[in-house]
């Protein structure tokens, strides 16, 4: 969900930045190749992004990953540091990582959270929700990571009014190791359009996609852009 494209392309080519200098400094994370498409910022449909996929090596059980690399200190505290308080020899010996998003809300100055249900098919009928024009808002969620780690995760959105796509956005969110407790991240905070051609109701998707473009949630729904809110 997001209309300031300016911002979120600045802020993507410092996140680029700063990735590249932190794989740089650490080396190559866990054995893997690590996705252009986690650092690079795209005003492309979602859809392109997905014909355009990067061979990844192999994945690894959680042990395996352990097991590479053991003599080199660094990638070897590295690694530990990412896994934290998971007993890997009761983790299942399972490749591919199992992501759930659990909640999702918005977030505004002044007003309480919009809690958004979330659809198991990712088909929503009907609005999913309504924003104040010119109103401070940031997206707010929490995801469960299982059985390996997942590499790359990131979420993207993409906005349409009357077929016109007016936004685009991609959230570079990290690499997790699995653990009971679910983490919880906040997009920076935006605001709506405003004016008589702002206020409309829009289309959208947004995807929770990692390295792999493994896409674990995605939601297709309509919102509304209104004087005041609903």
């Amino acid at each position: 969900m997001g209309f300031d494209d300016e911002k979120n392309k600045q802020g993507g080519d410092k996140n680029e930045k700063e990735n590249e200098e932190q794989y740089k400094s650490e080396g190559e994370p866990l054995s893997r190749q690590v996705s252009e498409s986690s650092f690079y910022t795209t005003d492309q449909d979602d859809d392109e992004d997905e014909a355009t996929k990067i061979e990844l090596g192999p994945q690894c059980t959680l042990k395996e990953h352990l097991e590479k690399d053991k003599d080199d200190e660094s990638l070897r505290r590295w690694k530990e540091q990412l896994l934290g308080s998971v007993d890997v020899n009761n983790v299942a010996e399972i490749l591919e990582p199992e992501v759930k998003i659990t909640s999702l809300s918005i977030l505004s100055p002044g007003r309480d959270d919009i809690v958004l249900p979330i659809p198991e098919d990712g088909n929503l009928k009907g609005l999913w929700f309504t924003l104040k024009e010119g109103s401070h808002y940031r997206l707010k969620f929490s995801f469960q990571v299982n059985n390996n780690i997942v590499s790359g995760l990131k979420y993207t959105n993409t906005v349409w009014k009357t077929a016109l796509k007016v936004d685009s956005a991609k959230e570079m969110l990290g690499t997790f190791s699995p653990q009971t407790e679910p983490y919880t991240h906040e997009m920076p905070e935006e605001i709506t359009p405003s004016g008589m051609f702002a206020r409309g109701t829009y289309s959208a998707k947004s995807k929770f996609l990692d390295d792999d473009n493994k896409c674990y949630l995605e939601i297709n729904y309509t919102f509304d852009i209104r004087k005041d809110w609903a």
